[in-house]
């Protein structure tokens, strides 16, 4: 747990990490394999947006690092163009913006929210490769970002889910 504030480094608190653990990967060859490796968890689109951002130009030099957004935004997105037209920005080289790329090959650094989360876990064609059971030892890190957000009845919620998560994985 890390509570401190806004801008004093809990981000980078795990990213790095995180980074650090699949330049590893890139190096000794392992990340060819597909599958999700970290998945960070936020309570709203608002902040998955913003993470993105930094992992786009955090991650422009690593290439063989994926990273991708699912959320109810990710649906919607068509294309390249429908994303810059959407975000005013390219999406990154090694940047996984579609719901069908994801499926097919996991991103490494998996960004979503809790309503979404469920929603990908309830879907079978979203979870058979994202949680993949063969797949599972490649997980290392969840992160639940903002995590004080989650009190009361969502907060049993979440903790329900992240049971799922850990059973879909096995």
């Amino acid at each position: 747990v890390v509570s401190t504030g806004t801008g004093s480094g809990k981000t980078e608190s795990f990213l790095i990490p995180i980074i650090n653990h699949l330049m590893k990967e890139v190096e000794s060859g392992s990340i060819c394999r597909k599958g999700v490796r970290a998945m960070i968890i936020y309570p709203m689109n608002a902040l998955v947006n913003d993470q993105i951002k930094r992992l786009r130009t955090i991650l422009s030099s690593y290439s063989d690092i994926t990273f991708g957004f699912f959320t109810g935004e990710t649906k919607e997105i068509a294309d390249e163009r429908d994303y810059k037209n959407r975000y005013n920005v390219k999406p990154g080289i090694n940047e996984k913006y579609r719901i069908e790329e994801m499926r097919d090959s996991p991103p490494n650094i998996l960004i979503t929210n809790y309503a979404m989360l469920e929603h990908i876990l309830i879907k079978p064609e979203n979870a058979v490769e994202i949680f993949n059971p063969r797949s599972s030892d490649l997980w290392k890190f969840i992160v639940m970002d903002e995590a004080h957000t989650y009190g009361g009845a969502k907060g049993a919620e979440v903790s329900m889910l992240m049971r799922r998560v850990r059973h879909t994985l096995n």
